[in-house]
């Protein structure tokens, strides 16, 4: 079991019971999956540049990520309908908790004049979005090895009802949010 897992069976539970009230212990929220985004636009002129981030994101989520392609065609972009442009994973279970541990942990503070991220990027249902400029944060990314800087979205799923409770379950699993 990851270290994350077993903070928020020992403590994060615990203290969500006494802040919120939950009557069972069924109620309290729940990190339900974690999607990483990656959108490479450049993929249009130069197809390889997708095995790249791909390769990226492979090593960074420990999962191969499919590869999502273009549901309309936009000739302003060059785009066609098809045509592949980006890569997303999904987290669920123990490699979920492992890559929140690593991101908490390792990537975040990794970032250049880092103050905590927004603790208000909840979508209104207890979900969180996070993006991230460079994966170069992420401790298995060799700098010499990466032939461009590209960003991701890191989306966090929770299973609670309200952006408060999200907030709450995601600030005792020691989520950095800036004051």
């Amino acid at each position: 079991m990851s270290r994350l897992k077993e903070k928020y069976s020992a403590e994060v539970t615990k203290a969500m019971m006494e802040k919120f009230g939950y009557k069972n212990v069924m109620e309290i929220p729940k990190v339900e999956k974690v999607v990483i985004n990656m959108g490479v636009g450049e993929a249009v002129g130069n197809p390889k540049v997708l095995d790249a981030a791909v390769g990226d994101m492979t090593a960074i989520a420990g999962q191969k990520p499919l590869v999502t392609r273009a549901k309309k065609s936009i000739a302003a972009f060059k785009i066609r309908q098809g045509m592949p442009i980006g890569a997303k994973v999904t987290l669920r279970g123990e490699r979920m908790y492992q890559f929140l541990d690593k991101l908490i942990n390792v990537a975040l503070p990794r970032v250049r004049d880092f103050r905590g991220i927004s603790p208000k990027a909840f979508d209104g249902r207890g979900n969180y979005t996070l993006g991230v400029k460079e994966q170069l944060i992420f401790p298995e990314m060799e700098y010499d090895k990466v032939d461009k800087v590209r960003g991701m979205d890191i989306v966090v799923v929770t299973t609670a009802k309200t952006d408060e409770e999200a907030r709450e379950l995601l600030r005792l699993m020691g989520m950095p949010f800036s004051a």
